[in-house]
């Protein structure tokens, strides 16, 4: 079993990191391609490409231009350790053993622009690089065209390692997409998180973010590799609600 979570805008590189472990990229090649075309953008070609502001443009544009390789513990950080946003508040990683980082290493992938699919504990450098950007690149015109079937590729190996061949889809639909569905090899399920909303229940972001957070973070300290164990989750609140529920979609509210 494989939990898929999505990347973050905001970074942090000043945190102290608990592991001495990391990993590269298994696809950082590809980033290389990338950064070479970011590297010919200024700060107005990215304020027009990702509808950012102009500090965040020269933010972005400084990190580009010192972004290289080798990646080291010196001049990189633990992917899972360095994002920051509310899916990283609720799985909350700087409190993790040891033990639980190791296990994360095995059983959760982050998805990403720049570079794919993450390890927890692959290092990265600071980069703003959104999976629905259309950056224009020597094999496509999107980031979509540029990973192709990559990123799914790269999923499959880790599913055929594991007992039960199924993927958490704990990702936002603009990183799913990136891992073209149809072509993994097992079962997607994906947790849905729902709020009390008048006589229903509804979606609200900021909240399902967190949630998918918590849930990520429960697999990882719960040491969950069967799926039928994440129904017991029941952090913040939220419960396995079984009428909303169908085979592919588990919806989870509170």
């Amino acid at each position: 079993m494989i939990t898929i979570i999505s990347p973050a805008k905001t970074l942090d590189f000043k945190y102290e990191v608990q592991i001495n472990q990391n990993s590269l990229p298994d696809l950082l090649d590809d980033s290389k391609v990338l950064m070479k075309e970011m590297g010919k953008l200024n700060p107005k070609d990215i304020v027009r490409l990702m509808k950012v502001n102009d500090k965040i443009a020269n933010l972005n544009f400084e990190r580009n231009l010192s972004w290289r390789t080798p990646f080291t513990p010196d001049n990189a950080k633990q992917a899972l350790l360095a994002f920051r946003g509310q899916v990283y508040i609720g799985l909350d990683a700087k409190t993790l053993t040891e033990d639980d980082l190791i296990f994360a290493q095995d059983n959760l992938r982050i998805l990403s622009g720049l570079y794919g699919v993450l390890r927890p504990l692959d290092l990265i450098q600071a980069y703003r690089l959104e999976m629905g950007i259309a950056l224009k690149n020597p094999i496509g015109k999107n980031l979509y065209e540029f990973w192709g079937t990559k990123i799914g590729e790269s999923l499959n190996n880790e599913l055929a390692k594991h007992k039960n061949n199924v993927l958490i889809n704990l990702a936002s639909n603009e990183y799913f997409k990136a891992i073209k569905p149809n072509t993994i090899k097992g079962e997607i399920i994906a947790p849905v998180f729902k709020e009390t909303k008048g006589n229903g229940y509804k979606v609200i972001t900021v909240y399902a973010k967190t949630a998918r957070g918590l849930m990520s973070r429960f697999i990882i300290q719960n040491r969950i590799e069967n799926p039928e164990e994440i129904k017991a989750f029941d952090t913040g609140g939220y419960l396995f609600n079984h009428d909303l529920s169908t085979e592919k979609e588990w919806v989870f509210t509170r």
